[in-house]
Formats: structure tokens, sequence, C-alpha cells
């Protein structure tokens, strides 16, 4: 079984929401059966690169959102995330920009078979140490600590060859439905729109697995001429 999310590693409900489905993977009887893949969606493909802006200034200019509520919104967050076992949760004393470097960063380290290990090292870096995840250098340096070659990891940054497959993806989830992220699909024929809790995963995970795999209907029990069947414990034969 596939399972997919979308998400943006400045996006706090995808860091939230991702945490929430490994949680439910964890909880699934058939994880060892599940392939996850992480895809790459950007909140904001127009933002300028190089330059970031801090996230209160974002919302406030954005959402009108005052120094208040920034602080009760963080509050919440912080709150579920950490339920998640997920702190320090930093949401709003962060700063945020273009993340298509990040991404590409990303689709590579999925090459070399370190997808969940680059999206969790990459949301700790924003989220908890309120690193960057902007820049070459500083994408540079994360991806060492998960052990891609500093060298390839700088050459890949530079010549831009995740680039189509980053937007590629985005578009694919727009095409699937998705309106924002964190955006889940199984094997294609359902779909988890935003953060859900942990229960409402494993909802879907097991739907999805028994739709995937009947099981058979039992006609009869066999204890008459036209339904004998030897008992598995040899009885009847």
């Amino acid at each position: 079984m596939q399972v997919e999310i979308w998400s943006d590693v400045v996006c706090p409900w995808c860091g939230i929401g991702n945490a929430r489905l490994q949680s439910a993977l964890r909880q699934f009887g058939h994880a060892d059966d599940v392939t996850l893949v992480h895809r790459s969606f950007q909140l904001d493909e127009n933002a300028p690169t190089g330059r970031t802006r801090p996230v209160r200034e974002i919302l406030g200019a954005r959402y009108g959102m005052s120094d208040s509520q920034l602080r009760e919104n963080s509050e919440r967050l912080a709150g579920l995330a950490a339920a998640e076992g997920f702190e320090p949760y930093v949401t709003s004393d962060n700063h945020s920009g273009n993340t298509q470097l990040a991404h590409e960063l990303l689709a590579h380290a999925t090459e070399q078979g370190l997808a969940d290990a680059a999206w969790e090292r990459l949301y700790r870096a924003y989220f908890a140490e309120v690193r960057s995840v902007f820049d070459v250098d500083a994408l540079v340096a994360l991806g060492a600590e998960i052990g891609l070659d500093a060298d390839a990891t700088r050459e890949v940054l530079t010549d831009r060859r995740y680039r189509d497959r980053v937007l590629a993806e985005g578009e694919q989830a727009r095409q699937l439905g998705a309106t924002g992220v964190p955006f889940v699909v199984v094997d294609r024929r359902y779909g988890v729109a935003g953060a859900q809790p942990t229960e409402t995963f494993v909802q879907v995970l097991e739907r999805a697995w028994a739709d995937s795999h009947p099981a058979p209907i039992l006609v009869g029990t066999g204890d008459t001429a036209d339904g004998a069947a030897c008992g598995i414990d040899g009885s009847g034969c």
C-alpha cells in the first residue's frame, strides 16, 4: 500500500501532520506493507529567492494578525506539537522565504534513500532549532548531518537538477485536489486534507487496506452433502 504526503518544510501544520501520520503508521497492523512517499508542495512558489522575512511580519501583513493573536496561535501549535513529541516548536519567531532549494535537497536525499531522515531533519532544524533552510550553505550542512556527501549536495543545489521534479510534484497535488498542505493520499484513492488526528489517519489506513484486501465471503459451513468439508482439526473427513 502506498501512502503519499505532500508538505512544505516551513508549514507548521505539516510538521504536526507528519508526526501524526508517523504515529498512525506505528499503530497500523500492516505498516510493514506500507511505502511512505514524501512529496514537495511549496506554499508560496512566488516568494523571492535569496531573501527571508520574519514570520511575524508575513502573518501580520497577510492576515492582519496582532502580536497577541500571533502569540496565542504559536502557543496552540506548540502544545499540539508537544503532544506528538515534537518540542520545542517555534512558529512565530522564525524567518521564512522561498523553499524551492530545500525541496531540491529533499529530492536529492530521497534518491539516496534518506527521505524520512531528511524531512525530519529539516522540520526540526526550522521549528525546533530556528535554523535557516533557505540557502545552499545551510542546506549542505543539514544534508551532511544525515549522511549526504557535502560536495555532491552542493553540486545538486547549484545545477538545480531537481527543480522540475519539485514543481511537478506540487502540480500533481493540485490535480489530485489539494488546496493546501499537509495532503495525504492513500493508494491514489483516499485523500486526507490537513493535519488530521492520528486516529483519523489510522481509520483511513485500515479502510484502504480492507478495500484492497477483501476477505472472502463464506457461504455455508459444510455439514451437508452439498457443502461437505473437512474441519481444520480433521473432523468430518
